[in-house]
């Protein structure tokens, strides 16, 4: 009987920590110009600086916007005029050897600052677009997609 009430007891005080671990925030909306949303499970909310960002949003800018945002490591993208990315994976634990960033560009233009993740582990990230997959090596670079929009 008390190994159970022990038991119940560490999981109802583990509970709030195992549930807020996936609503850590991977980063923040950094700067801001024009129109953009946040696609969080399929709803729109509007980008404002400061906003908080999590794994599996999406960062959409209209015709004469842009974002840039920062994320826990330090790695920096902006995106351009009429273009969509997706955050698909992100893990910052380096003390548990959990290093991971996979960002997708759908449409449009981004430009990538590496991190700490892509210094301590550059073969843990990787951005994708629809035609090729770019594995970072070194620090810097942009991207454009050209195609209908």
């Amino acid at each position: 009987m008390k190994i159970s009430i022990v038991i119940v007891t560490v999981l109802c005080l583990l509970y709030p920590v195992i549930v807020n671990a996936a609503d850590i925030p991977v980063g923040n909306v950094k700067t801001l110009k024009g129109e953009a949303s946040i696609i969080r499970n399929g709803t729109p909310l509007e980008a404002i600086t400061g906003a908080d960002l999590f794994q599996n949003d999406s960062l959409k800018t209209g015709a004469d916007s842009s974002m840039s945002v920062v994320f826990r490591d330090d790695t920096l993208i902006s995106v351009g005029p009429n273009s969509e990315l997706a955050i698909n994976e992100f893990q910052f634990s380096p003390a548990e050897g959990k290093l991971s960033f996979v960002a997708r560009l759908l449409k449009g233009t981004s430009a990538y600052v590496s991190g700490l993740i892509g210094k301590l582990s550059p073969q843990s990230v990787r951005f994708e677009t629809p035609v090729a997959n770019i594995g970072i090596r070194g620090t810097k670079f942009a991207v454009k997609l050209d195609g209908d929009d």
